[in-house]
This record gives C-alpha cells, structure tokens and sequence, in this order.
C-alpha cells in the first residue's frame, strides 16, 4: 500500500512542477532556467517546513510517503536542474551556469532553514493561543 501513496504522490508533484516550471519559464524568458530554480528553492522552503511541522504534530508513515518520497520528490526537479547547469556549461554559459549552481544549492539550503523556522515559529503561536483549542487536529 506504500507504493500507492508514493506513486500518486509523485504524480501530483511532478505533474505540479511541470506547470509552475513552464508557467514561469513562459512567462519571464527562456535563456535562464528561472522555472526550475522556482521550483527547487519552493520544494527546499516546503519540506523545511513541513519537516519541522511534523516533529511536532505526527503524521502517519503513509502520508509522510506520500509528501516526502512522492509529492516532493516529484516536485522538485534536482535531475533537471544538473541537465540544464551541463547544457548552459556546453554552451560556454559559465556565468548562467555559476548563478544556477549557486541559487539552486546555496539558497536552497537557506529556505530548507528557513522553512524549518518558519514552522517552529508557526507552532508556537499556534499552541500559545486560543486558536489551538479551536482547531481539531
């Protein structure tokens, strides 16, 4: 049964990439590969988020699966991201080239970080307040 939620998972994730990455690689410009870079520094904010959520609100194994293995993985794009850092070095793109490596890698450890605050941040105004007795979860 894990394998469902892992192949439906990363169904919706890629099927998501793909229309954010060509969304935004359509509608800005085509010589840096901006959509890609969108996609991995969201999917690095997303599951440093979720992750220091779910440290403290459990979640089945399952749906951990499902987001972690499946919907992340197929949302972010880190296999596409080296395709297209190669092709902008073939092409003698070096400094396109530096700039992906670098936003892709270095500020997607940032948002990984930051995500992670964002939600230990998001917890503690969640539990100190009035609005945590209000909500089932």
């Amino acid at each position: 049964m894990k394998y469902i939620y892992i192949i439906i998972g990363g169904g919706l994730g890629g099927v998501s990439r793909y229309l954010l990455s060509t969304t935004i690689t359509n509608f800005f410009n085509k010589i840096f590969p901006l959509g890609t870079l969108v996609v991995n520094l969201a999917g690095c904010f997303i599951i440093g988020f979720l992750f220091g959520l779910f440290q403290k609100w459990t979640i089945s194994s399952n749906m951990r699966l499902f987001i972690f293995v499946g919907f992340l993985g197929g949302f972010t794009t880190f296999s596409s991201f080296a395709l297209e850092t190669f092709n902008l070095l073939r092409e003698k793109e070096i400094m396109a080239s530096l700039l992906n490596i670098f936003f892709n890698n270095f500020i997607g450890i940032f948002l990984v970080y930051s995500g992670f605050i964002g939600s230990k941040f998001l917890i503690k105004i969640i539990t100190r307040g009035s609005l945590w007795r209000k909500i089932n979860w």
